[in-house]
Formats: structure tokens, C-alpha cells, sequence
């Protein structure tokens, strides 16, 4: 266990926001957004759905003062290869969204991409201690 410095908690917290809205929304809004962005509907609501679960482990890390260093190490290593991953659908042609998808995959990528590294930085601020 470390102690989180209030960095990395917010870094936490702000990454367990922007998932949180996003799980409603493609959970919920799985079939609007599917035509908005021409992305398969069963795409979007499996990812809100992990994104749930994403958001709850997220929003429980951020309210610690003390972490497991190995589980947040995997939430930024989860955060980059996320972005990767959206990259990389993108190009592999095995979706085909229009522009407003293409700049939404884009925009989610980096947002995700930024989570990893104030996570990264701020687990790097944190101090070492044993846990009680």
C-alpha cells in the first residue's frame, strides 16, 4: 500500500468522472449514439458496461488515502492501452465510423491517454508507507 497524494487522487477522481458519464451514456444512449457516430450498437453498451464496473474500482481508488501500488499500476497500464486500442480500431477497419465517430474514438483515446499519465505522475508523487 502507498499513500496517495492528493494529486493522484484527483487524477483518480477526474478519470472516474469522464468513465462515469460515458458507462451511462453508452449503456443508455447505446442505440443513439451507435447512429450519431455509425459505430455497432452492441459495441458501445458492452463498453458502458465495463465502463461501470471501470468507474466503481476508479471511484473506490480515488477515495483512499492509501492504494495497492499494483492496482493502480494496472489502471494506467489499462488508461494506455485503451488508448492504443482505440487507435488501433480505428485503423483496422473493422468498424467503420463516420467523421463525428472517428473525432469521438480520437477524442476518447487522448482524454484516456492524459488519465494514464497524471495517474502515472501522480503515483509517482506518492509516498511508500505500510499499511496499519
Amino acid at each position: 500500500m502507498i499513500e496517495a497524494s492528493t494529486f493522484l487522487r484527483r487524477a483518480l477522481l477526474a478519470d472516474a468522472l469522464f468513465s462515469g458519464v460515458a458507462a451511462l451514456g453508452f449503456t443508455f444512449g447505446a442505440g443513439a449514439f451507435a447512429s450519431m457516430f455509425n459505430l455497432p450498437e452492441t459495441l458501445l453498451r458492452e463498453t458502458g458496461l465495463f465502463l461501470i464496473a471501470y468507474t466503481a474500482l476508479v471511484g473506490w481508488l480515488a477515495s483512499r488515502t492509501a492504494v495497492p501500488k499494483p492496482l493502480v499500476m494496472l489502471v494506467v497500464v489499462g488508461n494506455a492501452a485503451w488508448t492504443v486500442g482505440s487507435i488501433a480500431l480505428l485503423l483496422s477497419g473493422a468498424v467503420s465510423p463516420n467523421l463525428a465517430g472517428e473525432l469521438m474514438v480520437v477524442a476518447q483515446a487522448i482524454a484516456t491517454g492524459l488519465f494514464a499519465e497524471l495517474q502515472y505522475v501522480g503515483l509517482r508523487k506518492s509516498a511508500s508507507m505500510v499499511a496499519a
